[in-house]
Order: structure tokens, then sequence, then C-alpha cells
């Protein structure tokens, strides 16, 4: 399969919530349960970090940046989000996408990368992992999904910058 990692344009919104929406229907990949519109998601997202997949001009995965903060002392931290179509898992586009994402992010000054994800996620776990992030800890009942409380293990990354 040949892939390329490119700049997630609007015109990609409709595969790229696909993803998000199956992604979300798992219970493994977000407290959220339903998608933004563009609108929202462009609005909460860092404009100058989020990729698209492709493979044969069809979108299979996507990754993006979000500020954690709106403070300017945090403004080289991030929070990565990397959704992989079903079809496509397994088959290295979420590797090739941290890989880009993280290249992208020291690039643009983001020195600390941070990921919040649900512990029975293992596939994504060793993912952050195998990229350079490294485990800061479990936070024990931080969100209720369809009225029942999760923990997530938060993963973070720093660059060299």
């Amino acid at each position: 399969m040949k892939l390329e990692i490119t700049k997630l344009q609007p015109a990609h919104w409709d595969k790229v919530c696909e993803i998000y929406l199956a992604g979300l229907g798992t219970g493994l990949a977000s407290f959220e349960t339903e998608a933004p519109s563009w609108e929202q998601w462009d609005a909460a997202h860092s404009s100058s970090v989020r990729l698209v997949a492709l493979s044969e001009g069809l979108v299979t995965g996507w990754a993006a940046l979000s500020p954690t903060s709106a403070r300017a002392v945090y403004a080289g931290v991030a929070e990565v989000s990397v959704y992989v179509a079903q079809a496509r898992r397994g088959q290295g586009v979420g590797r090739a996408l941290l890989e880009q994402l993280i290249a992208q992010s020291e690039q643009n000054g983001i020195w600390t990368l941070q990921a919040s994800i649900f512990p029975e996620n293992e596939t994504s776990i060793a993912l952050h992992k195998g990229c350079g992030f490294r485990e800061v800890g479990r936070r024990e009942r931080i969100g209720k999904l369809n009225g029942n409380w999760r923990d997530t293990i938060l993963l973070e990354r720093r660059s060299a910058l």
C-alpha cells in the first residue's frame, strides 16, 4: 500500500468525520460521542499541524494537534489525535501519521505532545510508546462515557528543542 501523508484540507472533512465516528463507536477512542461540525473541529485544532493519510487518493487516517491551554506559557504543548480507518488498522498508517505529526510539531515550536488514552486501547498506547512517548500516569475516574467512569493513561513526548 502506497501511503501519502499530506495536510488535511476542508475537502477531506467528510471522510475524516467518518473515520472519527467509527473510532468513537469502538468506545476506546474518546469521551466524545458525537462528531463536531467542520467549523467546530477547525476552531479546536491547530491549523499548522493537521494531516491525512491518503492511499490511492482515499483518506485512510488522520492526525491533528489541539492546544492544551490558551495561556501563552503553554503555547508549545499540544494534545495528539490519531485515527485510522478500520480497514487500514495494523498496516502502519497510524505510525506514519504520528511520526509526521511529531516532525511537524517540532518544526512549529511544539516541545511537548500529550496523549490521553483509555487503558483498554493497548494498540494506541503501544503506538505512542513506539514513537517516543512515555507514560506519565493514570488519571483515575477522570470522566464519564455513557454514564460510566473511565480512567485514562496520560502519555507525553518531549522534543529536544
